[in-house]
């Protein structure tokens, strides 16, 4: 039997204009999508130093 591995994907939606990060899709957002955890919560840390909102 064949396995087939699943990548977890992690994704964010950027509005640099209003300064927010999104966990989920807007609209006139930038999306921007991981594949190593560990690259995900560098950006999620870059963008709290900038002090973005997230929601």
């Amino acid at each position: 039997m064949e396995q087939t591995k699943t990548e977890n994907m992690w994704r964010v939606w950027v509005d640099t204009r209003r300064r927010i990060v999104s966990f989920h899709e807007e609209e006139d957002c930038k999306l921007l999508e991981f594949r190593s955890r560990e690259m995900f919560f560098r950006c999620i840390e870059q963008y709290t130093g900038l002090q973005y909102r997230y929601q």
